[in-house]
């Protein structure tokens, strides 16, 4: 089995812009969006994927990423999808380990979150200034979670 192990966090304020390249644009649809499990398509350019992540605990998920054809990705996008965002995607190297900062458009706008993934869920990792409030055990802002309840909807 597959394991993705991340932390997830706001951010303190904007200086890890200074250090970041430039951004991929990603556009992302659900199939399926349960804590238990979610099914994913995602497109990047003109490259896309079907990813499917069961829920193991709130840092860790089993994941199985497979390759599509992307006209099949844009189809499934458009007829079978009805939870769907986008964000650009940031890589930041620090002190040896790589942060992606998505930032969110459209109906997720202005938030903006950092993620790490790590080896196993003990690992010590370097926080950077800019790191703020860790949302790991959140629920509210997984890709999925926002897909269908978007941040500008939020009353808190």
């Amino acid at each position: 089995m597959t394991v993705e192990i991340e932390r997830r966090f706001l951010l303190a304020d904007d200086s890890w812009r200074k250090a970041a390249g430039e951004p991929l644009v990603l556009q992302q649809g659900y199939l399926s969006v349960e804590k238990e499990h979610t099914i994913r398509v995602r497109i990047i350019g003109s490259q896309a994927w079907l990813t499917l992540k069961g829920y193991i605990s709130d840092m860790t998920r089993s994941e199985f990423e497979y390759e599509i054809p992307l006209a099949h990705a844009q189809a499934m996008m458009a007829d079978m999808c009805p939870f769907k965002m986008e964000k650009y995607r940031y890589r930041v190297e620090f002190e040896g380990f790589v942060y992606e900062i998505d930032e969110y458009f459209g109906d997720n706008a202005p938030l903006i979150v950092a993620e790490i993934e790590l080896p196993s869920e003990d690992t010590e990792f370097p926080k950077p200034s800019w790191l703020g409030k860790e949302i790991t055990a959140d629920g509210k802002f997984t890709n999925a979670y926002l897909s269908k309840h978007p941040y500008s909807s939020w009353t808190e």
